[in-house]
């Protein structure tokens, strides 16, 4: 896993990554909700999506809209496992520890906090 720090330096200079905003819908969910639910959101499309050892549909598990968590997911490459293991150096064939899950979360709250300060 990396620093935080470091991996949102990285994110920044990918042009796919740095495209995902949140719009709309999303932005007015993300606010009506407030971020404690969606975090609670996350850590369940977490645990359901990434977190087995093999998921079949890997690479297809995420949609790109439809909740706040989904565009994150993308923006910060925690989307699937092959972006997980390309970006964050979380291998794949195995199933996330408590701890990975939780970093995958922290870098997620972060995305959002960033986002919902930039459409204040």
């Amino acid at each position: 896993m990396r620093d935080l720090d470091e991996i949102f330096e990285a994110l920044s200079k990918s042009a796919f990554r740095r495209k995902f905003h949140l719009q709309g819908k999303d932005l007015v969910y993300l606010r009506t909700k407030g971020l404690p639910t969606v975090i609670d959101h996350a850590r369940d499309f977490i645990a359901k999506r990434l977190a087995p050892a093999v998921i079949a549909n890997d690479g297809k598990q995420t949609p790109f809209r439809g909740h706040p968590v989904f565009v994150a997911q993308h923006a910060t490459a925690c989307c699937c496992r092959g972006c997980l293991e390309k970006w964050h150096r979380i291998p794949k064939g195995r199933p996330l520890t408590p701890e990975q899950e939780a970093y995958i979360i922290n870098v997620l709250e972060r995305w959002l906090r960033d986002e919902m300060e930039k459409s204040s």
